[in-house]
């Protein structure tokens, strides 16, 4: 591939939000200006194709923007003058029959693209975006794992199913990024790679956006009409079994009275976390606030952070909240502790324990001196290796690299 030319880039993703999108679009934003040409390939999230006003399988630009799900990041995309496409089969949950189709779309999407790079996110979209890429002639391929979809939570046979899935994949890859140290020693361990295909990466974040002012902490509360003098613990992500807001809700109800709850994003528990806070009487200091845009003027409302996740890569929040200021509590899960080490930069749980993540957070409340040194630590590890620039450079380097995947297939 040429070094010195233009090159036409397209990101696969099957939902452009959440960490994982927020990453994609930085690295996007961030590539060496005149040097790219950028297209957001995404999944129909949210989208009820019943009630649609168009039949298309697969739609582009403003009419993609227009019929992207809450929280899309496609707006700022196409404000940057990305192409955006809408691939409306690609869907998060699994289902043969749309799987294919959308094998099958994508297949004809990327060939059509003429791309000289596809650059694949997520389990879904990377698993049949580098298989349609393969199979559309792309001349490089790369992956970023943001964590893996298998984890000690499934069954053996979903495990394996999804480890044999990855394995298919990764023989259509050329390079990888992977988020967190610990990433990239399971996909060593599982022949997933070969070290010449795999580099580090971070999550990409504009920490000067989470720097908190003076005063941005009883802002924030008034933002929130927060009773006066309660202690605040916080957490942000989806309302989904992997992020564990049941166990969030079971800690703070083992927590004092003066200590408030807030939750920021939505999904599909609300309903059930809703008759959960009720159950465990805590309606009047736990608060469900659904998506949010304004995250950075969230964040300083909160005296803890507290990530109660079942499995996850290295989530952008935790980095967020570093840049903010905000002592950390998170679980024990890869890599959360490339970022909060034990009793140093924050504190360490394990997952799906509402009872040690409830005396973690306790610990933090009740001894402010100690989690602001951590909170300070924390804020010292990270530095432009977490900032959307570097993360530039690195994509920059990887889509102009030389390493090739195991099996490479012609154009037809």
């Amino acid at each position: 591939m040429s070094t010195n030319r233009k090159l036409r880039v397209a990101t696969v993703i099957t939902r452009f939000n959440g960490g994982a999108g927020q990453v994609a679009l930085n690295g996007a934003l961030a590539l060496p200006p005149g040097d790219y040409e950028r297209a957001i390939v995404t999944g129909a999230v949210g989208i009820d194709s019943a009630s649609s006003e168009t039949d298309a399988d697969v739609l582009y630009g403003d009419e993609a923007v227009a019929n992207a799900a809450a929280g899309d990041m496609t707006p700022q995309a196409h404000a940057a003058g990305m192409e955006i496409v809408q691939v409306r089969p690609l869907v998060p949950q699994i289902s043969p029959r749309d799987d294919m189709a959308a094998l099958k779309t994508l297949t004809r999407v990327l060939a059509e693209g003429r791309y000289d790079v596809v650059h694949t996110h997520s389990a879904k979209g990377g698993v049949i975006g580098r298989v349609a890429a393969a199979r559309a002639g792309v001349p490089r391929i790369v992956h970023t794992w943001h964590g893996f979809p298998f984890n000690e939570f499934q069954s053996w046979a979903r495990r394996t199913a999804y480890i044999r899935l990855e394995r298919i994949a990764a023989k259509h890859t050329d390079a990888f990024l992977a988020i967190g140290s610990e990433t990239i020693t399971t996909a060593l361990r599982l022949g997933l790679a070969t070290p010449e295909r795999i580099r580090l990466s971070w999550p990409a974040v504009d920490i000067g956006a989470y720097a908190t002012a003076p005063g941005s902490r009883a802002q924030a509360r008034r933002r929130l009409d927060l009773p006066l003098g309660v202690k605040v613990v916080g957490s942000i992500g989806r309302l989904t079994f992997q992020k564990g807001p049941e166990i969030f809700a079971r800690a703070l109800a083992r927590l004092p009275d003066d200590v408030f709850g807030l939750w920021v994003g939505g999904g599909a528990m609300a309903d059930e976390l809703a008759k959960l806070t009720a159950k465990l009487g805590i309606e009047d200091r736990m608060r469900w606030l659904g998506h949010r845009d304004d995250v950075a003027d969230v964040l300083p409302a909160f005296d803890v952070m507290a990530m109660s996740s079942r499995w996850e890569g290295l989530p952008c929040v935790l980095v967020e909240a570093i840049g903010a200021g905000i002592p950390l509590v998170a679980t024990a899960v890869p890599s959360n502790q490339d970022l909060v080490q034990a009793g140093e930069t924050g504190m360490l749980v394990p997952p799906a324990d509402p009872e040690q993540l409830a005396g973690a957070i306790g610990h933090l409340l009740d001894n402010p001196a100690a989690a602001a040194r951590m909170a300070e630590r924390a804020r010292n590890r990270v530095g432009d290796w977490f900032s959307p620039g570097y993360l530039g450079g690195v994509l920059d380097d990887t889509y102009r690299g030389n390493s090739q995947r195991p099996y490479r297939k012609q154009a037809g």
